[in-house]
């Protein structure tokens, strides 16, 4: 079964995700992230893949995408790196990136290529979703690899329910429509958004991400879906801690109660 779907079944709520840039803050850093989040108590990791050009990202997103590809970061060299940390790493991995180094590689050869080392699933924040249907889902589908779709608080709820029914890993719930870095709380209309997704009783699990930054936001994520998914602020604590070890227990303390 794909690690995601075991994820889900063994565990409904306070899942705990964490995204971080390939490459960043140094080129061989990816191996040591994903084992010492995992080592913390983290449940799944998305990894990022460095483009030049990241729309839905923040500025710290940005820059460490920046500064991943100045490392060297490639596509390829990421997938002998997630080949060497699955010896150890048990949890999901999930590839993140725009759909051009995607189509670059081929897309086809992406999904064998993740489903050879041991990625569960991709976010490509820039495929549509009716092309994904279309062109992409059945090669997808036929690598066991979980395509992960996003929806925003203008997402329609005939979208959303599209959405629901031709995916099955998890539904990426977007604090807001705008990109990502970091937010204090959550506002009346994020929470009437987050109600709204949550009397739809959809199919598939949701996390929340976007804007997750201290123990409030996270708490709300955590109590209005499955789980709660913070970026930028281990993006930042990575930068300013110069250290990966004190950037985790960092990151665990700015969501602990």
């Amino acid at each position: 079964m794909n690690r995601i779907k075991q994820l889900f079944k063994k565990k409904q709520k306070n899942i705990f995700s964490v995204y971080f840039t390939a490459g960043y803050p140094k080129l061989k850093d990816t191996v040591k992230i994903i084992k010492e989040l995992e080592n913390n108590g983290v449940d799944l990791i998305e990894v990022g893949i460095p483009f030049s050009d990241p729309m839905a990202d923040g500025p710290t997103i940005q820059e460490s995408g920046t500064q991943a590809l100045q490392n060297g970061m490639t596509l390829k060299l990421l997938f002998e790196q997630i080949k060497v940390v699955r010896k150890e790493a048990n949890l999901p991995l999930i590839m993140m990136g725009y759909l051009n180094p995607i189509m670059q590689y081929g897309f086809e050869e992406f999904c064998k290529k993740c489903n050879e080392v041991g990625a569960d699933g991709a976010i490509i924040p820039d495929l549509p979703f009716d092309d994904y249907i279309k062109e992409y889902k059945a090669i997808a589908d036929k690598y066991d690899i979980k395509i992960i779709m996003l929806i925003t608080p203008e997402t329609s709820d005939d979208r959303i329910r599209l959405i629901d029914e031709h995916t099955d890993g998890f539904i990426y719930m977007v604090s807001s429509a705008s990109t990502t870095g970091a937010q204090k709380s959550f506002d009346s209309n994020k929470q009437e958004y987050f109600q709204r997704i949550n009397s739809m009783n959809l199919k598939n699990p949701r996390l929340i991400g976007f804007g997750i930054s201290n123990r409030e936001t996270f708490e709300a994520a955590q109590s209005n879906a499955n789980g709660a998914i913070i970026g930028s602020k281990f993006i930042t604590l990575l930068k300013a801690e110069n250290n990966i070890e004190k950037a985790v227990m960092e990151l665990k303390k700015s969501i602990e109660v």
